[in-house]
């Protein structure tokens, strides 16, 4: 038995690597003025971490007394979110919004909010699943809070605390399903739980203990009716936070509810009618809410909204090639979020709010950003070849082939929406030229921004051109999330 020691070391390096990275940030926070060391600190993690995943891609393994499993599905969950994490550290390199004197906390936090990602990927317990939730959450609530306060913004503290307060509500409606569950079944282990749901899968108690406990997950993905904090939190956080916030947790929303989902089965078709209502809601609130914004984040907001209603689509299908094409779209929703984040930051000089109106002449004064703005934008309006029409392609495709035809005929109209408000971006930034007391000097670009700008275009043109590995991938280790 001492021969397997080393193997479960091996299987839990990433997480390790994770950890240490947290560690040498709490002790850069004892410090003064750290903040270039915590930020090179937190890309070196994030970098560790990613190839540790590639290193360890292929190993299985069963941690911590069957609570926490390390397999294909749970490995390439990692290394998005180690790549995110990387692309949010970049993102924040200036933290121009941020009190100065808490800017190594920043990353702390930052850290800390991903060590919870990482080891949501890898959960398959009860417990362990609601430490790792909550581990994820917490810090978010106070990088919100770390907005610096000025004359025209002071919004922050009440997103803080709105984010919390739902966040909370949510958590509690969490375990009241979480408990319906474990009464039914006995068990806090997910696998065994699956497998004992199955002859009660079609009670009421059991379809009620599954859509309470996925309440948490639909307030993180920002679902209807679980959305009012997103437009507020969004507006009031830094551009920074906002990044942080609009992506890593959406895929961690995703990973959650097929974990639960995934215990059902086609002919439940309570469950499945719950999320289509949700979705449609979703849909159409979140588009037609974008239509009046001319807060570029808030517009995000709302669009955050309807794009967790075409996530729902491939939940509502309940089989694997909707669960793969969800999995598939929140990876690809997380590029083109980055992608519009980078350019939000590098704009604004100071950290303050874009309106759509600033971005005019942004293709004379930076071509780079314009074309990762024109990038991100097209893909999350759907529009070929990017990874956002291959997404909703494939969500719809999987909603078509379970019969939800007037399902995907709601969510094409919703695309069509979403279409125009996303042009006006695009008009903007291309055909509109500033006011003549407007800022109008280039916007210098150092070679991280560059290369950021460069790695989510071609994450975004390539999981749009190419999406047949990633699919087959996902698609192959979803086999575990199954009963």
């Amino acid at each position: 038995m001492p021969d397997a020691q080393p193997s479960v070391f091996f299987a839990f390096l990433p997480e390790w690597i994770m950890l240490a990275g947290v560690l040498v940030l709490f002790v850069l926070t004892l410090g003064g003025d750290r903040v270039r060391a915590a930020r090179w600190v937190s890309v070196a993690t994030g970098a560790g971490v990613a190839l540790a995943v590639l290193a360890t891609f292929r190993v299985e393994a069963v941690l911590f007394d069957d609570a926490y499993r390390v397999d294909a599905f749970s490995q390439w969950l990692k290394l998005v979110f180690a790549l995110g994490y990387i692309g949010c550290v970049l993102i924040g390199k200036n933290l121009k919004d941020i009190r100065g004197d808490v800017r190594p906390e920043y990353f702390f936090l930052l850290a800390t909010s991903v060590t919870g990602f990482l080891l949501l990927a890898g959960s398959v317990d009860l417990i362990t699943l609601v430490v790792a939730l909550e581990l994820s959450s917490f810090p978010l609530f106070i990088l919100i809070a770390m907005r610096r306060e000025t004359t025209a913004q002071r919004s922050q503290m009440e997103s803080a605390v709105k984010y919390m307060m739902f966040g909370i509500a949510a958590s509690g409606i969490m375990l009241f399903g979480m408990g319906y569950l474990y009464g039914l079944t006995g068990t806090t282990s997910l696998p065994l739980l699956v497998e004992r749901l199955q002859p009660v899968l079609h009670t009421p108690l059991a379809v009620a203990g599954i859509t309470l406990t996925l309440a948490a997950f639909f307030y993180k993905l920002a679902v209807f009716p679980f959305h009012f904090w997103t437009p507020d939190v969004y507006q009031g956080a830094s551009n920074e936070t906002t990044a942080i916030i609009g992506s890593l947790p959406k895929l961690a929303s995703v990973l959650l509810m097929l974990r639960f989902a995934g215990a059902a089965d086609p002919g439940v078709h309570t469950l499945a009618a719950v999320f289509a209502v949700l979705a449609v809601g979703s849909m159409f609130y979140g588009n037609l809410l974008a239509l009046a914004q001319t807060d570029f984040k808030r517009l995000l907001g709302f669009s955050a909204i309807a794009h967790a209603g075409y996530t729902l689509i491939g939940l509502v299908a309940l089989e694997e090639t909707g669960f793969t094409a969800a999995l598939y779209y929140a990876t690809g929703y997380l590029f083109m979020i980055l992608a519009c984040f980078t350019v939000i930051t590098r704009v604004s000089r100071d950290g303050s709010n874009l309106a759509i109106t600033d971005l005019a002449g942004l293709h004379k004064r930076s071509p780079l950003l314009a074309a990762t703005l024109l990038v991100g934008v097209f893909s999350l309006a759907g529009i070929p070849p990017f990874v956002g029409f291959m997404g909703k392609f494939s969500l719809l495709t999987a909603g078509l082939q379970q019969g939800f035809l007037w399902l995907v005929l709601l969510a094409v109209l919703n695309t069509v929406i979403a279409v125009y408000y996303y042009l006006r971006v695009v008009h903007a930034a291309f055909f509109t030229d500033p006011p003549e007391d407007a800022d109008t000097a280039p916007i210098p670009l150092d070679p991280a921004t560059v290369v950021l700008c460069l790695a989510l275009i071609a994450a975004i043109t390539g999981l749009g051109l190419i999406p047949g590995p990633f699919l087959e991938t996902v698609n192959a280790s979803l086999s575990s999330i199954r009963p």
